[in-house]
């Protein structure tokens, strides 16, 4: 596997990676769910934001709040700079940064195509993947969600989305603090094989969380919340089972 450093370039690519992010809204049926979960004034957390498909229902839903958009990779944070712009999203501060477990620099390894092409959607942290012909790479900045909390000094937190491709229960165990305090709902990608590559496990992660007392769900055919049995590979919506809005 070859490994370079990352460059940016203008390209027929990212040109055409920048007008599907800002023509195409994927993700429009969780839309109702995430209406019933983040108020108007909510102040929203989307840690690996990529290229602003969920940032644009997070800004909609918290019209009158705030959305913190986390991204780290220079590829993906150049088309989220301008969807987000395209889209008079006023609402919504875009942060440089990876979120982990401690505060340091890390390499974010984006996966090269065949065609030469960024898979910028599978940019991660930890060991490059075998599978990609080629990796880039970049160094940036990672952070904890406890210490942005702090920096900010935001009195509420209402709901984050975390898709940061295995660096997940890392992000957790660095927001320890801030879940016990504040109870936000969550909306998190978990599995096995990501998670291993930060040396986790999936069962970890849903330990952590039920010991904080969330309770998991994800949505049936008909998109209504169900309770998770066991845990699996998915998307799953975490919600603090003190709360007295669980759908």
């Amino acid at each position: 596997m070859e490994v370079r450093p990352y460059r940016w370039r203008l390209s027929g690519r990212f040109l055409a990676h920048l007008f599907k992010a800002a023509a195409w809204q994927h993700h429009r049926a969780l839309a109702p769910t995430i209406a019933r979960l983040v108020p108007a004034t909510a102040i929203v957390f989307d840690i690996g934001a990529h290229a602003g498909q969920y940032t644009r229902l997070l800004a909609r839903a918290a019209a009158e709040g705030r959305v913190y958009a986390f991204e780290p990779g220079s590829y993906a944070r150049s088309i989220l700079r301008t969807v987000v712009w395209l889209h008079s999203l006023t609402n919504v501060a875009i942060l440089p940064m990876a979120l982990g477990a401690a505060s340091g620099i890390e390499i974010l390894n984006l996966p090269v195509k065949n065609r030469g092409g960024f898979g910028f959607g599978l940019a991660h942290l930890g060991t490059p993947e075998d599978r990609w012909r080629s990796v880039a790479q970049e160094l940036v900045s990672l952070t904890t969600l406890d210490s942005v909390v702090t920096a900010l000094g935001i009195d509420r937190l209402d709901f984050i989305k975390a898709d940061i491709e295995g660096w997940e229960l890392r992000l957790l165990h660095g927001g320890e603090a801030t879940l016990r305090r504040f109870r936000p709902h969550l909306m998190i990608e978990l599995a096995s094989g990501r998670l291993a590559r930060a040396g986790d496990r999936l069962d970890d992660a849903f330990a952590f969380l039920t010991e904080l007392g969330y309770a998991a769900y994800e949505p049936d055919r008909g998109g209504r919340l169900v309770p998770v049995l066991l845990p699996h590979d998915g998307d799953f919506w975490f919600i603090a089972a003190d709360h007295p809005a669980i759908p």
